[in-house]
């Protein structure tokens, strides 16, 4: 069985060498090249299943080459995994619009969250025919999450995260704009802080449960709070888990978060 070739795009070459050196030994062919000039150049002449693009490098940037690449019918198509020291939402949402299918951050992925990527956006899964594979792609790409957090650093980092698996994120910190975006679109899900300006995360949870246009939407409630009563409040207004800030990660939250969509 010929092996799936990955193109490495990245002017660091000690993350450049390490994902190389990674991609091999799980099974991978791999190549690299050290700015999007010669990253093109590559793509246009080896036609990669897969590229791992850097954002910020010499001569042309990777949001230069996905531009390009979009321009040109025999690369347009293939897929492409963003490497970035940023991170920032409107970023992601950029690469993403320009064909992006994932999106790793360097300050916190590690070797084997790269390895996971590849192979989902590969679908290198067992027992899964084209079709089914194309199916899963366009539900992943309709799959909408409200959140609800006026915690900057942890909202962005969540839906970074849920960005990066396909979803599409929208994110507000009070019920005011909770309930904008509410008339606006009905999502599959919602992570909703307790502890908020105005409103509380009860007052909402009650509202929408009372709601029937929103009283269906699994509900997930993230909270500081800890105590027994109010996770039995939650539960009792309605809410579909009950996730404890300090107890959890921010991947461990959106696994709870797919669970919930999947259920």
């Amino acid at each position: 069985m010929q092996k799936s070739m990955i193109l490495v795009i990245e002017d660091d070459v000690a993350l450049r060498e390490m994902l190389v050196e990674k991609l091999r030994k799980a099974g991978y062919a791999a190549q690299s090249a050290e700015d999007g000039v010669v990253g093109l150049e590559k793509m246009r002449n080896t036609l990669p299943d897969l590229v791992l693009l850097d954002i910020l490098m010499p001569r042309k940037d990777g949001m230069q080459v996905l531009e390009e690449k979009a321009k040109d019918t025999a690369i347009k198509n293939l897929p492409v995994i963003i490497i970035s020291n940023s991170g920032q939402p409107v970023e992601i949402e950029r690469a993403k619009k320009l064909g992006a299918k994932d999106f790793l951050i360097k300050a916190i992925f590690n070797p084997s969250e790269v390895l996971e990527k590849v192979a989902h956006v590969l679908e290198v899964l067992p027992n899964k025919t084209d079709a089914a594979q194309g199916t899963a792609r366009v539900k992943a790409q309709l799959v909408s999450i409200l959140i609800v957090e006026d915690d900057q650093f942890l909202r962005e980092l969540i839906a970074q995260k849920l960005l990066g698996e396909g979803y599409n994120v929208e994110s507000v910190i009070d019920a005011h704009a909770a309930y904008a975006a509410l008339e606006q679109h009905v999502p599959d899900a919602i992570l909703l802080d307790i502890i908020l300006p105005g409103e509380s995360g009860f007052v909402i949870l009650e509202k929408l449960k009372g709601d029937t246009r929103f009283a269906s939407i699994p509900v997930l409630v993230l909270s500081n709070l800890g105590q027994r009563e109010d996770m039995e409040k939650a539960m009792r207004l309605g809410a579909k888990d009950f996730l404890i800030k300090a107890n959890f990660t921010p991947e461990e939250i959106v696994r709870h978060i797919q669970q919930a969509v999947k259920d």
